[in-house]
């Protein structure tokens, strides 16, 4: 936590806010001193629901006689960011809710927008704060899985997408609204990759959302397989769904459950698992206890690590600005890959 946390305005009423902003910093404590979205009743259910004090009628009445000692948490659509910063006071502090923008383009006028108007920002690629990943980080630091070789991201759950309607109108959809914070979390892990191949489709049953189901290849070189590949439409029941991360190195393996993507919004708690190489011919796994999930602890680990670098307390949130474009780039080169498609067979 913050030696002295400062007070968040909440720019946004949606889904994400009540399923995890909100929930998470209650949680631990993070005082919300305010919230405002462009429809008031939304902001008004959630005030009462989460004891808020303060619903702000306009975005000019948010920002009257503002303070920097604010952060404002920002959890809009993505085309709406830009607009959103334009309005807030120079020299803010920001935590935007992924994704930075619609594409690269805009994300780098995100970039020049805050440099001009001097907004320290951060972009709340949460998973990489979440418990599960803390623990195995701290397994790859510690070297207990040597060199690592292998990961793999899999998804095969139904997600009830209505929950988020401007989704339907949009170009692009599953990698920049959810893939996007695997390619993220690969990122912070692997770092930059040499190139990328995916193809990013419809489901027959979802045909007005630009796209549910992908499946992504990270290039690192001849030594490590890195994937992705999500289906949001396996309506079929939990038995065989799946939402997982696993790594693989020459000590040792892991395998975290992500439990928020099973039967969503509702989910299950996360998992860790791991198995550890040693002299026995029969390795064996088994699992630590968990402090969390990632929805909703991993949103009060990115606030509470932003606002520790915003009064200098830790130089650890990683999850900056500049960082964060090479995520969009990433993005970006994905649906470029997808549209260009694979090598041609022909007769």
């Amino acid at each position: 936590m913050p030696r002295t946390p400062r007070p968040i305005r909440i720019i946004g009423a949606g889904g994400i806010v009540k399923d995890a902003h909100l929930p998470a910093y209650r949680k631990v404590g993070l005082p919300v001193e305010g919230i405002f979205d462009i429809q008031q009743n939304k902001a008004k259910v959630l005030a009462k629901e989460f004891d808020i004090s303060r619903v702000y009628g306009s975005m000019q009445e948010l920002v009257t006689n503002s303070s920097t000692n604010f952060v404002y948490d920002i959890a809009v659509p993505a085309s709406a960011i830009l607009s959103v910063l334009k309005v807030l006071p120079d020299r803010s502090s920001v935590l935007i809710q992924k994704p930075l923008e619609e594409n690269l383009k805009k994300a780098h006028l995100i970039t020049q927008l805050c440099k001009d108007k001097q907004i320290t920002a951060g972009i709340n690629f949460q998973l990489r704060y979440a418990p599960a990943v803390v623990a195995a980080r701290k397994m790859i630091d510690y070297g207990y899985l040597g060199d690592l070789h292998d990961l793999e991201i899999r998804l095969n759950v139904y997600t009830p997408w209505n929950r988020w309607d401007f989704l339907f109108d949009l170009p692009r959809v599953e990698i920049l609204y959810h893939s996007i914070h695997y390619l993220d979390l690969i990122r912070s892990i692997l770092g930059n990759p040499q190139g990328i191949y995916a193809k990013t489709v419809k489901h027959p049953k979802m045909e007005k959302l630009a796209s549910t189901k992908s499946t992504i290849i990270l290039d690192y070189g001849e030594r490590i397989r890195a994937t992705i590949s999500t289906n949001h439409g396996h309506d079929f029941g939990p038995h065989h769904q799946e939402s997982f991360v696993k790594l693989e190195g020459t000590k040792g393996a892991l395998k975290i459950t992500l439990g928020v993507n099973l039967n969503y919004p509702h989910g299950i708690e996360d998992r860790f698992e791991y198995c550890l190489l040693d002299k026995s011919e029969n390795p064996a796994w088994q699992q630590f206890e968990l402090s969390g999930s990632w929805f909703p602890d991993a949103f009060a680990g990115s606030m509470r690590s932003f606002q520790c670098y915003l009064e200098g307390t830790s130089d650890e949130f990683t999850s900056t600005l500049s960082d964060s474009v090479n995520t969009m780039a990433l993005v970006e080169a994905a649906y470029l890959s997808s549209k260009k498609g694979g090598v041609d067979i022909s007769p």
